[in-house]
């Protein structure tokens, strides 16, 4: 593993990023394929803090961002920013949920709602990390129970793996000793023209998403509990489209959300198969991104709340200059028996791959 800035394309450093929280030691991972493309992890919250991967000149970049040290991870003013989130991705009405009769109540971190598993959730965990070769990492937690509210215990796996045809593939898989819920993602904050300072704006980058229905939210980003067609709304990606095209529109959904902050319904032939999920091309450097998964939604989030906060090597973070691509099951699905069930009984194993292709 390297360990100086001349030998690593990141220029990150192991010593940045190494500490030690509650007995357990942080470290810098970097994942790299046989044409010298890297993936750069830490233990920390499993978050994603470089992926250097050429435009159309061959010129690389980090395309995702993050933090050059552990403290600025740990302390950063987006906390969940390209990190692993459990136990429960996205919100949950009130931070309450329902399971065998029982009430749940979960923190309340977003207005009025759980959001991302609570504010000491996955993505302010240290993970146990066991790196098997050059591009691939497994991490492991253990999720106690009644851990941030919910019930039972889960021990969790995410592998990250770094393919020669430069795909990211996180494959998560959890049991629990109880009945409970489980809604994994990761939340990278993907910039693929590259993080600058100030690092630019998604605007004008091109995003294609297969998916013909999307889920309407209320003021505090609570799905309203229908599934809407996006035809003849902004929320149509069916065919390409420039995301600034209609993130200011004079529409409910979109000053709901200050721009795009919803889960869009994935078209699937079957539950649970890998596919096509979404596409985005950044015209000045010719990346291409392209996400597959076995998640039955993705929300897709602008940044519609970044302020600008500093990130590594100088680098700058204004709103909306990423954007997300966090698959996972739906918002509020405990509140909702019509969504996809997010409910993990003993014995039962949970399963999820996600995979984000990088090309020019």
């Amino acid at each position: 593993m390297s360990t100086t800035e001349t030998e690593n394309l990141c220029g990150l450093k192991r010593v940045d990023f190494q500490t030690t929280i509650n007995g357990k030691q942080t470290d810098l991972y970097i994942l790299k394929n046989n044409f010298g493309y890297e993936v750069a992890v830490t233990n920390y919250g499993g978050a994603i803090v470089a992926i250097m991967v050429p435009d159309k000149n061959g010129n690389v970049a980090n395309v995702i961002q993050g933090h050059d040290n552990i403290q600025d991870v740990i302390n950063s003013p987006e906390p969940y920013l390209s990190t692993l989130i459990g136990r429960f991705g996205n919100r949950i009405k009130d931070g309450k949920f329902q399971l065998n009769g029982k009430e749940y109540q979960l923190a309340i971190n977003n207005g009025p709602n759980a959001l991302h598993g609570g504010p000491t959730g996955f993505h302010a965990r240290v993970w146990e990390a066991n790196q098997v070769n050059d591009h691939a990492i497994v991490l492991k937690y253990v999720s106690s129970y009644g851990e941030e509210g919910f019930t039972g215990e889960v021990v969790v796996w995410v592998a990250y793996t770094f393919t020669d045809d430069n795909e990211l593939i996180i494959k998560y898989q959890a049991t629990a000793n109880k009945k409970t819920i489980i809604n994994l993602t990761h939340h990278g904050y993907f910039s693929l023209q590259g993080i600058a300072d100030p690092t630019p704006t998604v605007d004008n980058q091109v995003c294609e998403i297969n998916a013909d229905f999307y889920l309407p939210i209320d003021a505090n980003s609570i799905p309203t509990g229908e599934i809407l067609k996006v035809k003849d709304t902004p929320f149509d990606f069916t065919q390409p489209k420039a995301i600034g095209q209609d993130i200011d529109a004079d529409h409910e959904q979109i000053k709901n959300g200050s721009g795009y902050d919803h889960c869009f319904v994935l078209n699937k032939k079957e539950e649970g198969e890998l596919s096509f999920a979404a596409r985005l091309f950044e015209p000045v450097s010719g990346r291409t991104m392209e996400v597959f998964t076995t998640e039955p939604g993705m929300q897709l989030y602008t940044n519609n709340f970044g302020a600008g906060h500093k990130g590594q090597h100088g680098t700058t973070f204004p709103r909306r200059s990423a954007v997300c691509f966090e698959c996972q099951h739906f918002p509020d699905s405990p509140n909702r028996p019509y969504f996809p069930s997010v409910v993990l009984n003993p014995g039962e194993i949970y399963t999820q791959k996600t995979v984000y292709k990088f090309s020019v």
